[in-house]
């Protein structure tokens, strides 16, 4: 069902982790990329630049980033070699926001008979992510690297005006920063520059309802919890 609202379209956003194949047509991702490109940005430096992938060329990174990521399950040593360019998590977890990953993380994995002991199951989901968890287009961000804070800020508004806007389309996303510890195999296969940082993956399609895993919405805190209202 595609939403009628702006409120339905946000709030029928969720992290979809299984797609089927049916294609998405480059008209379609062409326009919501130019709605996307209303987001607000500082003095309008508008600082995303985006690559779209479908068919072999997602199939061969899919399959480089996939044997990286397997290797470095066989041999942890390797994971050094994989490194992101910038910190999405704190280097030190801490309340509420560790409570909040583990509910998450636990709730999705209990959803899909994961337990604590399943090491190689949890690494067979985490792997979807490698795989685009089977849409038919990823797209990749890159921002140039000497870009302050401030420009993330403006590139998260862009991010969510895709996902926003792709439910205007019927599509469905799911933003991955999983892929931001394998740049240095995506950069030069996206053809991207020695200026430009990857800031995250994004998988888009059509999500497939028969797959429990798209039962599993995350949950939110509410308004009252996060606002300080002064009068």
């Amino acid at each position: 069902m595609i939403p009628k609202t702006i409120a339905e379209a946000i709030t029928s956003r969720m992290s979809v982790r299984a797609f089927t194949k049916e294609p998405v047509d480059k008209s379609a991702v062409m326009r919501l990329l130019n709605i996307a490109a209303r987001a607000p940005s500082g003095t309008n430096t508008q600082p995303w630049k985006v690559y779209v992938l479908e068919g072999k060329p997602l199939q061969d990174l899919c399959s480089k980033v996939c044997a990286a990521y397997d290797s470095i399950a066989a041999n942890p040593e390797l994971s050094k070699e994989y490194q992101p360019a910038y910190d999405y998590y704190p280097s030190k977890w801490f309340s509420p926001y560790i409570d909040r990953r583990r509910e998450n993380g636990w709730g999705l994995y209990g959803l899909l008979g994961i337990t604590k002991s399943d090491k190689d199951k949890m690494h067979a989901q985490h792997r979807k992510n490698f795989e685009a968890f089977g849409a038919p287009i990823c797209l990749f961000f890159t921002i140039d690297k000497e870009l302050g804070r401030g420009s993330m800020l403006d590139y998260g508004m862009f991010l969510q005006n895709i996902m926003i806007a792709a439910r205007g389309e019927g599509l469905d996303t799911c933003p991955q920063a999983a892929w931001n510890d394998y740049a240095k195999i995506i950069l030069p296969l996206i053809g991207a520059k020695e200026n430009e940082m990857l800031v995250c993956g994004m998988a888009l399609g059509y999500a497939d309802k028969s797959e429990i895993v798209n039962t599993f919405n995350t949950p939110r805190v509410s308004s009252e919890e996060f606002t300080t209202w002064i009068a």
